[in-house]
């Protein structure tokens, strides 16, 4: 079986690249796109390519644009349903239309090596929710790491510590992600998370 790991291993669009869950929202708190836009630039500094997904505002515009400010390497990937709407960023180094957000979020993973969210509503938890589902499959092998802005990521954090201690998750899954209080520290972050294999399935079902 293909693992999402093997698979972005033989992309050559993979490299250093790394999707960024983010949000779309104009109105939540100025901090959380001043986030996005450091993230962004610290990424670009540190020689990260960027996949997410394509969007020109909130987090995610001011993702592709911190990013770009440092003269990052920037793929969005859009559905075109989004892209008719004119919701895609129009500077992006690269734009790759997909049919649905069921492809938009195989590809933003299988075109990477690690995945980072920042704080976001429903459809950024769903993303980094299936992320940490497939880790814990073995399907996904690489990084995960939430950039816990504001706090805003706790609750799910306490939550998923809940769930291993009435035993639904096993202890050692709480080493699938990393939590940073500051964007810049994410690329050590990446460095730094523990190897994670297809032996995992061993213990996916507790």
């Amino acid at each position: 079986m293909s693992t999402i790991s093997e698979a972005a291993t033989g992309s050559a669009a993979a490299g250093r690249a790394v999707c960024v869950y983010c949000a779309s929202s104009q109105t939540s708190h100025p901090e959380y796109r001043e986030a996005a836009h450091q993230l962004g630039a610290t990424l670009a500094e540190h020689g990260y390519r960027i996949v997410y997904g394509g969007g020109a505002v909130g987090s995610m515009g001011a993702l592709a644009d911190g990013a770009l400010s440092r003269g990052g390497h920037v793929v969005g990937v859009l559905p075109k349903f989004m892209a008719e709407l004119e919701w895609g960023h129009k500077r992006l180094s690269e734009l790759q239309l997909v049919e649905d957000m069921r492809t938009r979020k195989h590809l933003m993973l299988t075109r990477s090596k690690a995945a980072i969210a920042l704080p976001g509503g429903c459809g950024t938890l769903e993303e980094l929710l299936e992320a940490i589902t497939l880790k814990r499959l073995g399907l996904y092998l690489n990084p995960i790491v939430l950039v816990n802005t504001r706090a805003f990521f706790q609750p799910l954090i306490e939550l998923l510590s809940h769930a291993v201690a009435e035993r639904f998750m096993d202890e050692r899954h709480l080493q699938m992600w990393q939590v940073v209080a500051h964007p810049e520290q994410v690329p050590q972050a990446l460095e730094s998370a523990p190897a994670w294999s297809a032996e995992a399935r061993n213990f996916a079902a507790v």
